[in-house]
């Protein structure tokens, strides 16, 4: 099993990036990450006012996996997510959904404990998810953007259990991972989760010739399609031709009939409102269509 620790990390998904280790097809990997303020703030008397934003949202990594080539889909499956005892919620003026309404910037420190998050006095069940994850694009993307290449999609089913797919642009994929959340919801409203330092564990592998065009993710009963714009409904609008293409292809139809049923079967979700890119998620049911549909209709190729 490969290890990757956390001071081997990176601010940006650019086309020059150095592997920091290198892994076969089907190789283990622990990623150690920072949280997305790099592990900053430590006390609720520190806030977003006093950070070094050069060092906000650092990716663990770059992976280079052997054998990956532009037009090959890198699958990563998520094994497991370990999180730390202890998290910081932020907010801001100017930040967030409401952030017209934010007077000015507050943190809450969160003790993680036996399966909850509290908030103060209130007990939330922890989720544990991935924030950003990556690969090396054609051009240098921060790693607080999400895009064609992965990044910060802050999309709360990208999860233990589930796959990522996502397309390889350089040789070797160069996957990178961080921001790690305890606990958050759709949308990620006021600019943070529970942010949280950790650990991933996933293996990686390729799918060869069949880099999608925006990152696939599996879970146990759907499949996803992760569409990030800089105008929500551009994404929603980009996700859901991809959808009914899907249906489409996979299932032999003429494109009204795919677009009919999608109206019937395919769910628009919305994963964060808050990055330079909004997030969009396009669910199709996996009775319907496989990950090799998936692959096979939206290939790049």
């Amino acid at each position: 099993m490969l290890f990757i620790d956390k001071s081997k990390h990176i601010f940006g998904f650019g086309p020059n990036l150095r592997p920091a280790a290198e892994a076969e097809n089907g190789e283990i990997v622990v990623f150690e990450t920072l949280d997305a303020l790099s592990n900053q703030i430590s006390s609720e008397e520190q806030t977003l006012a006093a950070v070094d934003f050069s060092k906000v949202n650092p990716a663990t990594g770059p992976l280079y996996v052997k054998g990956a080539k532009p037009g090959d889909a890198l699958k990563v499956d998520i094994l497991d997510i370990e999180v730390a005892d202890r998290g910081v919620v932020v907010i801001a003026p100017n930040a967030g959904v409401l952030g017209n309404m934010a007077k000015e910037p507050k943190t809450k420190v969160c003790k993680i404990k036996d399966g909850y998050v509290y908030l103060g006095d209130l007990r939330i069940p922890a989720k544990p998810m991935i924030g950003v994850i990556g690969v090396a694009s054609r051009e240098e993307i921060p790693c607080g953007e999400p895009g064609e290449h992965g990044g910060n999609m802050d999309t709360k089913l990208i999860k233990k259990g589930t796959t990522l797919y996502l397309p390889v642009f350089v040789e070797g994929g160069l996957l990178a991972i961080g921001d790690l959340h305890a606990v958050m919801g759709d949308g990620e409203i006021c600019v943070s989760a529970c942010e949280v330092p950790g650990k991933v564990t996933v293996r990686v592998g390729i799918v060869k010739g069949m880099a999608p065009p925006y990152p696939v993710l599996e879970t146990e009963d759907s499949l996803y399609i992760l569409v990030s714009k800089e105008d929500l409904w551009d994404a929603i609008r980009q996700a859901t031709e991809l959808g009914v293409e899907v249906l489409q292809k996979a299932l032999g139809l003429s494109w009204e009939e795919a677009y009919m049923l999608g109206s019937l079967i395919l769910d628009v979700e919305i994963s964060q409102l808050v990055d330079p890119k909004k997030t969009v998620r396009i669910k199709i049911p996996k009775e319907y269509v496989s990950a090799k549909d998936v692959l096979k209709a939206l290939s790049l190729e």
